[in-house]
């Protein structure tokens, strides 16, 4: 299917309505709940700091995550004609190149927020925006295979966030065991991720997209994305245990029994399953982020 914005003048502009679907709201929550975490466990009262904390939020959700967002559509219509052709760019809703215009405009203006809020933000932001480029766009287009891409975006939607909250607070960069929850809650969100795959098999095989679906099948994919969701959480278990917050740990380890009980469902079919353990399995397992992150505090 060809991409309908070529019909559109190339003058015309859009919609505010498709400008917000294509930064996609719904995906702002991973990354602001994990800037949220990293406030949290760095120890720092959050009172008297509302106005850092509220611009770290909007970094994290709306600028930085929406930016690549809107990367990820531009460089993917094509794919998105086939998977979802009513999204704002195959769809002509966000004609011309107003796609790619957006994604540098929301890339300039996450960087001058980041910025305002000290060096080491700043720093993580342009990380954050170059795996955010780097994952959509050629020459280097990690998603082009689901090992790597999956890796760059649960960095990104929870590590980098996670850091960057302590960091904004701390005015520092943060101590060894914020950084090791931070990676490890990263490295389960390339499980999530690759939830996510399951619905776009078609179009990836057809594109030429190497997801972990189009790899290893339904059925591989699905033993490894729960694998890679549970396995770093018995690692923040036995740390938790280590660092003397056995209640802390048991929290987190009675939600992890849980997900092992749908994950059993969820490999009866993953394909249809994709979305109801996104629904009722990954919130058990945020939920166990900020277990964590309170477990933190007084260790940072």
């Amino acid at each position: 299917m060809a991409n309908l914005a070529s019909t559109r003048p190339a003058s015309s502009l859009p919609a505010a309505g498709a400008v917000l679907q294509l930064l996609k709201p719904v995906t702002w929550f991973p990354p602001m709940w994990a800037f949220a975490c990293g406030a949290v466990s760095s120890g720092v009262a959050i009172t008297g700091h509302w106005g850092l904390v509220l611009a770290g939020v909007a970094l994290s959700g709306p600028l930085v995550c929406g930016t690549s967002q809107a990367v990820n559509d531009w460089f993917d219509r094509h794919v998105d004609a086939i998977n979802e052709p009513n999204r704002p760019i195959p769809s002509g809703r966000i004609p011309g190149r107003w796609g790619l215009y957006i994604a540098i405009i929301w890339t300039a203006v996450s960087l001058a927020v980041a910025l305002a809020l000290g060096p080491v933000v700043f720093w993580a932001a342009c990380f954050g925006m170059a795996m955010a480029w780097g994952y959509s766009a050629p020459p280097l287009r990690f998603k082009a295979n689901g090992w790597w891409g999956n890796a760059a975006v649960g960095l990104c939607y929870e590590g980098l966030p996670w850091f960057t909250g302590a960091a904004v607070l701390l005015a520092a960069v943060p101590g060894w065991p914020i950084l090791v929850l931070a990676l490890l809650y990263s490295l389960g969100a390339h499980g999530i991720m690759t939830l996510n795959d399951f619905k776009a098999i078609e179009g990836d095989t057809r594109m030429g997209v190497r997801s972990l679906p189009v790899q290893l099948g339904v059925h591989g994919a699905a033993r490894v994305a729960a694998a890679v969701m549970a396995l770093p959480q018995v690692v923040v278990i036995a740390l938790l245990f280590s660092w003397g917050r056995p209640f802390h740990a048991a929290a987190v380890l009675a939600l992890l029994l849980v997900q092992l009980v749908m994950m059993r469902r969820f490999l009866g079919d993953p394909v249809q399953r994709a979305l109801w353990y996104s629904g009722f399995g990954v919130p058990l397992f945020v939920s166990g982020m900020m277990i964590s992150a309170f477990a933190l505090r007084g260790l940072a």
